[in-house]
């Protein structure tokens, strides 16, 4: 599919040997070590990976949301590290879609208000026949007008998913974005997702513990014990699970063998 010159060549966003480590001293838990990954312009990849093996640490990295202990990020080019806060703000803001697992929607706000919060911090005008499209997508339509307490949890996560795309970032990111959803919905919102990639061109990175979510990508990233542990492309839900399997299993085996650092089961 993309070799690794094609990925350096058109890459939306890098990590060069990065590492978190949490802690100090004789309580130093490494959530990420000198991991190293591309992620091609215009391409979809999920990032899978036992309870523990650091895959929501990876992304509030990749994502500009913590700074890693060593190692660098590059955003469309831009390296994270030589940017002051501000300056990150701004780029996460411009160039940057991050769909929490929480939701993070503000309780006073309207559905229709949260979805266009971030245009207006940005000062951009909306697009209505964009944001019309996707609303109608992630099935939220009739519920324009509610206040997220009036929602069930995948209602919530339906409008966190559409913040995250009328606003037309290069890169998005995704942690968990089906886990609260119910077959049907999760169904739709994955291919919504996927559209934004092959239509518009956007960069997606989606955390999932679902093979079938996982089988929408163009690739799947393993992680574990914080590192690098192998990739499918083309995937299938049924390949995707089987290599979850193998991979829960080697990471037991590697536990028990393992000195007392390990990577953190909170990250």
């Amino acid at each position: 599919m993309h070799t690794s010159h094609d990925l350096r060549r058109t890459e939306a966003v890098r990590l060069d040997t990065v590492s978190k480590i949490y802690g100090r001293a004789d309580s130093q838990v490494a959530a990420l070590r000198e991991l190293s990954m591309s992620f091609a312009d215009a391409t979809f990849t999920a990032v899978m990976g036992p309870s523990g093996s650091g895959k929501s640490t990876f992304l509030h990295c990749a994502a500009g949301l913590v700074r890693p202990t060593s190692g660098s990020v590059t955003v469309g080019g831009t390296d994270l590290a030589g940017l002051d806060d501000t300056q990150l703000t701004v780029l996460r803001r411009d160039r940057i879609g991050f769909i929490f697992q929480s939701f993070n929607l503000l309780p006073a706000l309207t559905v229709m208000q949260n979805i266009t919060l971030p245009l207006q911090l940005a000062g951009k005008r909306p697009d209505k026949n964009l944001i019309r499209t996707v609303v109608q997508r992630v099935g939220l339509a009739d519920r324009l007008g509610h206040l997220p307490s009036e929602l069930s949890g995948g209602q919530q996560q339906r409008v966190a998913i559409a913040r995250a795309l009328v606003t037309q970032p290069a890169v998005v990111f995704a942690d968990e974005p089906t886990g609260a959803l119910d077959t049907r919905t999760a169904s739709a919102v994955l291919s919504l997702l996927r559209e934004s990639v092959d239509n518009a061109r956007q960069t997606l990175v989606m955390v999932t513990h679902d093979p079938v979510a996982a089988s929408y990508a163009d690739r799947v990233v393993f992680l574990a014990d914080g590192a690098f542990a192998g990739e499918l492309h083309r995937p299938t839900a049924d390949a995707v699970a089987a290599r979850m399997t193998r991979l829960g299993a080697w990471e037991d085996e590697n536990r028990q063998q393992a000195a007392p650092m390990t990577s953190g089961g909170l990250y």
